[in-house]
Protein backbone atom coordinates (compact mmCIF):
# COMPACT_ATOMS: atom_id res chain seq x y z
CA UNK A 1 0.00 0.00 0.00
CA UNK A 2 1.42 3.40 -0.98
CA UNK A 3 0.84 6.91 0.22
CA UNK A 4 0.68 8.35 3.67
CA UNK A 5 -0.07 6.04 6.51
CA UNK A 6 -0.64 6.72 10.18
CA UNK A 7 0.76 5.22 13.31
CA UNK A 8 0.08 5.63 16.97
CA UNK A 9 2.42 7.32 19.39
CA UNK A 10 2.07 6.30 23.03
CA UNK A 11 3.62 8.56 25.60
CA UNK A 12 3.17 8.94 29.33
CA UNK A 13 4.76 10.75 32.21
CA UNK A 14 4.16 11.50 35.88
CA UNK A 15 4.09 14.87 37.60
CA UNK A 16 4.49 14.87 41.39
CA UNK A 17 1.88 17.09 43.02
CA UNK A 18 2.91 16.86 46.67
CA UNK A 19 6.52 16.74 47.78
CA UNK A 20 6.67 16.24 51.55
CA UNK A 21 10.40 17.02 51.42
CA UNK A 22 9.84 20.44 49.84
CA UNK A 23 8.03 22.95 52.09
CA UNK A 24 7.94 25.49 49.23
CA UNK A 25 5.47 23.37 47.28
CA UNK A 26 1.95 23.78 48.65
CA UNK A 27 0.30 20.39 49.10
CA UNK A 28 -2.99 19.72 47.38
CA UNK A 29 -5.62 17.26 48.51
CA UNK A 30 -7.02 14.63 46.16
CA UNK A 31 -10.32 16.58 46.21
CA UNK A 32 -8.57 19.82 45.15
CA UNK A 33 -6.77 17.99 42.37
CA UNK A 34 -10.05 16.44 41.17
CA UNK A 35 -11.79 19.85 41.27
CA UNK A 36 -9.00 21.23 39.10
CA UNK A 37 -9.45 18.42 36.56
CA UNK A 38 -13.22 19.01 36.48
CA UNK A 39 -12.55 22.70 35.93
CA UNK A 40 -10.40 21.76 32.92
CA UNK A 41 -13.34 19.78 31.50
CA UNK A 42 -15.84 22.65 31.84
CA UNK A 43 -13.50 25.56 31.15
CA UNK A 44 -10.52 24.40 29.07
CA UNK A 45 -9.47 27.89 27.88
CA UNK A 46 -6.82 28.49 30.58
CA UNK A 47 -5.38 25.01 29.88
CA UNK A 48 -5.19 25.06 26.07
CA UNK A 49 -3.25 27.91 24.46
CA UNK A 50 -4.87 29.01 21.22
CA UNK A 51 -8.32 27.80 22.23
CA UNK A 52 -10.86 30.53 21.46
CA UNK A 53 -14.08 28.91 22.64
CA UNK A 54 -15.52 25.70 24.00
CA UNK A 55 -19.12 24.59 23.69
CA UNK A 56 -20.61 21.66 25.61
CA UNK A 57 -22.66 19.66 23.08
CA UNK A 58 -23.94 16.88 25.33
CA UNK A 59 -23.58 16.06 29.01
CA UNK A 60 -24.36 12.97 31.06
CA UNK A 61 -23.00 12.06 34.51
CA UNK A 62 -20.02 10.14 33.10
CA UNK A 63 -19.57 11.71 29.68
CA UNK A 64 -19.36 15.13 28.05
CA UNK A 65 -19.02 15.99 24.36
CA UNK A 66 -17.39 19.34 23.60
CA UNK A 67 -16.62 21.39 20.53
CA UNK A 68 -13.28 23.16 20.81
CA UNK A 69 -12.74 26.16 18.56
CA UNK A 70 -9.09 26.96 17.85
CA UNK A 71 -9.94 29.51 15.16
CA UNK A 72 -8.33 27.70 12.23
CA UNK A 73 -9.48 24.31 13.48
CA UNK A 74 -12.49 22.92 15.28
CA UNK A 75 -12.32 19.62 17.05
CA UNK A 76 -14.93 17.61 18.90
CA UNK A 77 -13.87 15.58 21.88
CA UNK A 78 -15.56 13.25 24.29
CA UNK A 79 -14.64 13.41 27.96
CA UNK A 80 -15.27 10.42 30.21
CA UNK A 81 -14.45 10.34 33.89
CA UNK A 82 -14.33 8.15 36.94
CA UNK A 83 -14.91 10.20 40.08
CA UNK A 84 -11.69 11.15 41.93
CA UNK A 85 -9.73 8.69 39.73
CA UNK A 86 -9.22 9.73 36.11
CA UNK A 87 -10.48 11.85 33.25
CA UNK A 88 -10.05 10.88 29.58
CA UNK A 89 -10.22 13.29 26.64
CA UNK A 90 -10.87 11.53 23.34
CA UNK A 91 -10.56 13.61 20.18
CA UNK A 92 -12.79 12.52 17.32
CA UNK A 93 -10.89 12.19 14.06
CA UNK A 94 -11.64 14.71 11.29
CA UNK A 95 -9.86 16.24 8.27
CA UNK A 96 -7.65 18.40 10.50
CA UNK A 97 -6.88 15.93 13.26
CA UNK A 98 -6.21 12.20 13.23
CA UNK A 99 -7.71 11.77 16.68
CA UNK A 100 -6.23 10.51 19.90
CA UNK A 101 -6.71 10.30 23.64
CA UNK A 102 -5.26 11.87 26.76
CA UNK A 103 -5.97 10.20 30.09
CA UNK A 104 -5.08 12.07 33.28
CA UNK A 105 -5.08 9.76 36.32
CA UNK A 106 -4.64 10.63 39.97
CA UNK A 107 -2.19 8.26 41.64
CA UNK A 108 -1.58 8.05 45.37
CA UNK A 109 1.05 5.38 46.11
CA UNK A 110 1.04 6.42 49.77
CA UNK A 111 -1.30 8.75 51.69
CA UNK A 112 -0.99 12.42 50.66
CA UNK A 113 1.70 11.59 48.10
CA UNK A 114 -0.20 12.53 44.94
CA UNK A 115 0.83 12.30 41.32
CA UNK A 116 -0.88 12.99 38.03
CA UNK A 117 -0.14 10.50 35.27
CA UNK A 118 -0.65 11.88 31.75
CA UNK A 119 -1.07 9.14 29.12
CA UNK A 120 -1.28 10.05 25.45
CA UNK A 121 -2.23 7.84 22.53
CA UNK A 122 -2.10 9.92 19.39
CA UNK A 123 -1.97 9.24 15.68
CA UNK A 124 -0.01 11.14 13.09
CA UNK A 125 1.20 10.80 9.54
CA UNK A 126 4.51 9.05 8.99
CA UNK A 127 7.51 11.16 8.04
CA UNK A 128 10.95 9.92 7.07
CA UNK A 129 13.12 8.40 9.80
CA UNK A 130 15.07 11.16 11.54
CA UNK A 131 12.47 13.85 10.83
CA UNK A 132 9.91 11.53 12.33
CA UNK A 133 11.95 11.08 15.52
CA UNK A 134 12.60 14.80 15.86
CA UNK A 135 8.89 15.47 15.40
CA UNK A 136 7.97 12.89 18.06
CA UNK A 137 10.45 14.44 20.51
CA UNK A 138 9.01 17.88 19.78
CA UNK A 139 5.46 16.65 20.37
CA UNK A 140 6.47 14.91 23.61
CA UNK A 141 8.16 18.01 24.95
CA UNK A 142 5.15 20.16 23.98
CA UNK A 143 2.85 17.70 25.79
CA UNK A 144 5.08 17.75 28.86
CA UNK A 145 5.14 21.55 28.95
CA UNK A 146 1.37 21.66 28.51
CA UNK A 147 0.95 19.23 31.42
CA UNK A 148 3.27 21.25 33.68
CA UNK A 149 1.14 24.30 32.81
CA UNK A 150 -2.01 22.29 33.61
CA UNK A 151 -0.70 21.55 37.11
CA UNK A 152 0.25 25.23 37.55
CA UNK A 153 -3.32 26.30 36.66
CA UNK A 154 -4.77 23.72 39.09
CA UNK A 155 -2.47 25.05 41.84
CA UNK A 156 -3.59 28.61 41.13
CA UNK A 157 -7.24 27.52 41.35
CA UNK A 158 -6.63 25.60 44.58
CA UNK A 159 -4.98 28.67 46.11
CA UNK A 160 -8.12 30.65 45.31
CA UNK A 161 -6.40 32.65 42.60
CA UNK A 162 -8.18 33.81 39.49
CA UNK A 163 -7.06 32.67 36.08
CA UNK A 164 -7.51 34.42 32.78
Amino acid sequence: MHGCYHRAMNFEHLIAINDPGNPLVASLSRAQLWEGLLFRVDNPLPFLPGLEACRIIERSPQQIRRELDFGAARIVDRVTLLDQQWVRFEIEANEQHAGGTLTISIEEPEPERLFLRFTYVTTFGEASGSEDRAYIEYVKSAYQQSDIDCVRVIRTLAAGGSIQ
